[in-house]
């Protein structure tokens, strides 16, 4: 079985939320030919990990969904994400069939919650609401169940994130991504910020009351902004951070491969055409150069809870400067809380 992950971007979605910036557009007329082309592309490989991202895979007709995942064989964690208001029987269903395989099998399933407060849900421009949530979960079935929250929604307070986190351990989610929402340049929200943003304070409150929160509650913080129950990692996201290599397919996805990076472009019929230059090397459509080198191992596995076992004495001495947001000590280098919520600054002075 081989050590890489695979990825593949599904870039459908029924509508574009106004915080998003991962590539994707309405046009469902576009999705068997897609799916020819993601299948045309899949090496004939055991993946160790895959993941089926976007946009918005549950939006996919599921004939065609059922089609890609039967393309893939996986031994390993195989994680679908979902929105909430698209999940159906029907995909369900596929899912179902696809889990009693035992090479290609979805365990996993991501689930896009943001919030199980109603308003906060609208200021986000979430369609469904927590009711919609529920039934997805329910429907589901699955027990490997991650939900995605968002941290810093507008008029969001501790009281009304506590809700969405209870929201979360009732719905028997193993796995919590708690986000704080950025202003992603080339989004609604960039160009037009809707009101009752918390403020840098507010934010880090909210996500010091999240870690708290979740923590209190049997989750461990083991990534900057990921959470589990013991056992529960996303084990094709820990592959990234850990700088181990992926394969990637679809408009905006990015893939690692024989020590060299690569992605393809922002362009989906640039992509049913086939026009992407090849990079040398490796099977990339645009190289992006190597990678995996010393420095950007360091930077991945401080986003990590248990940061760098074997620091160099420079980073030791940097760590002495940086008292409160670094822990060094006999188990190495590792950020806390503090040193996560500035992590680019804190990472760069360590580094850099």
């Amino acid at each position: 079985m081989t050590n890489q992950s695979l990825y593949i971007h599904i870039p459908f979605c029924k509508s574009k939320c106004p915080y998003c910036d991962f590539y994707s557009l309405a046009n469902a007329d576009l999705q068997e030919a897609y799916i020819d082309r993601c299948i045309e592309l899949l090496p004939d490989e055991t993946w160790r990990t895959a993941y089926i991202g976007g946009g918005t895979p549950s939006a996919l007709a599921p004939h065609l969904l059922a089609r890609l995942l039967g393309a893939i064989k996986c031994g390993g964690e195989f994680t679908v994400e979902c929105n909430p208001t698209s999940v159906t029987p029907e995909f369900c269903r596929v899912l179902a069939e696809r889990a009693a395989v035992k090479e290609g099998g979805v365990n996993r399933v991501s689930l896009g919650l943001q919030s199980a407060i109603p308003q906060e849900r609208r200021a986000l421009g979430r369609a469904g609401g927590v009711d919609t949530v529920k039934r997805a979960v329910e429907m589901l079935g699955i027990e490997n169940l991650s939900l995605d929250v968002m941290l810093g929604i507008p008029g969001q307070g501790a009281e009304s994130l506590t809700r969405t986190l209870e929201f979360c351990a009732s719905a028997g989610a193993k796995h919590v991504s708690a986000y704080l929402l950025k202003l992603e340049p080339g989004t609604p929200f960039a160009a037009n910020p809707p009101p009752g943003l918390p403020d840098e304070d507010a934010q880090a409150a909210l996500y010091f009351h999240a870690c708290g929160w979740l923590e209190e509650h049997g989750y461990a913080q083991y990534e900057i902004s990921n959470f589990c129950l013991p056992g529960y990692e996303s084990r094709h996201n820990l592959n990234y951070w850990e700088c181990g290599e992926y394969y990637a397919i679809g408009p905006g996805a990015h893939g690692f491969t024989a020590r060299r990076r690569w992605h393809y472009e922002r362009d989906l019929e640039a992509f049913l055409r086939g026009e992407q230059p090849p990079c040398e090397g490796p099977p990339g459509p645009i190289d992006d150069g190597p990678g995996g080198d010393e420095e950007e191992r360091a930077m991945l596995a401080l986003r990590l809870a248990g940061g760098i076992a074997n620091p160099t004495q420079e980073m030791r001495r940097r760590a002495a400067g940086l008292a409160g947001y670094v822990i060094s000590d006999e188990r190495g280098i590792r950020l806390t809380r503090e040193g996560f919520l500035l992590s680019n600054t804190i990472i760069g002075k360590l580094l850099f």
